[in-house]
């Protein structure tokens, strides 16, 4: 099956992240109604909520592209997206004044502070994450959509 092959890849893309965003919509309400953290969620995860799927999906079909010419594995094609997304969304936060970057780390919303040495671990958690995903779950669909 050749029809569509960007659009099947788009749509491979899609599958995790608008599973796993309203999941994550849901435990923030949860901890703002119930634990009444002062934490504006709704400036906090509706970007996310627009811009990930979409990237996700426009990420499988830059792979889908590109894969004959960079025999780039998919789980690492996956593990090179945080790389371009932290860095975005912390400029992207930073404009938009809920971020702040200083000495010793960076503070959200003026509220929580995040240093340096928690952010390096957590960054090479969404690394392996992202390859995990890629490798097993987008490559699964891919492979099901007939494009893998």
């Amino acid at each position: 099956m050749n029809t569509h092959p960007y659009l099947r890849a788009f749509l491979g893309g899609i599958f995790v992240p608008t599973l796993v965003l309203p999941l994550m919509l849901a435990g923030f309400i949860t901890f703002r109604l119930v634990l009444a953290i002062p934490v504006p969620i709704e400036r906090f995860i509706i970007f996310p909520m627009a811009i990930v799927p979409s990237l996700f999906g426009l990420w499988n079909v830059l792979y889908l592209a590109t894969h004959e010419r960079t025999h780039i594995a998919l789980g690492a094609h996956g593990a090179i997206l945080p790389f371009l997304g932290a860095p975005t969304g912390a400029f992207v936060a930073s404009c938009l004044g809920m971020l702040q970057i200083d000495a010793h780390g960076v503070t959200w919303f003026q509220l929580v502070q995040i240093p340096y040495a928690f952010l390096a671990v957590a960054f090479c958690a969404a690394v392996a994450g992202y390859y995990l995903i890629w490798k097993y779950i987008v490559g699964f669909l891919n492979g099901v959509l007939g494009i893998g």
